[in-house]
């Protein structure tokens, strides 16, 4: 999947919006792009270096994961108990990427406030 393909997805899911907040930190060394539901991040990403994406994943399924896929790991710049990291274009096919995308934006719509 490359990046275009991923942003279009992300950006179909309902009520999903998508800035680059994080900019002014990182000064000008790279551009994260960052999709929203309901004003909460469900996952983010390097613009200038599409190569993995941290996404938002329930704590329960994180070791199954990891264990199943050598491209799934610890998440840039994301709290290792809530998101993790997924190498594009790797063991993780496009269909299951899609999935674990699904799953974060419904974790994120769903969560009680």
């Amino acid at each position: 999947m490359n990046i275009e393909e991923f942003r279009d997805y992300c950006l179909s899911l309902p009520c999903v919006t998508e800035a680059t907040p994080f900019e002014k930190f990182s000064k000008g060394r790279f551009t994260i792009l960052v999709f929203y539901v309901s004003g909460h991040m469900f996952c983010y990403f390097n613009i200038d270096d599409f190569k993995f994406i941290t996404i938002k994943c329930d704590p329960e399924q994180m070791t199954e994961l990891k264990e199943r896929y050598q491209a799934i790991g610890e998440p840039f710049n994301g709290d290792k108990r809530y998101w993790i990291s997924v190498e594009v274009n790797s063991d993780v096919d496009d269909n299951t990427l899609k999935l674990l995308v699904m799953q974060s934006y419904q974790l994120v719509k769903n969560r009680k406030r």
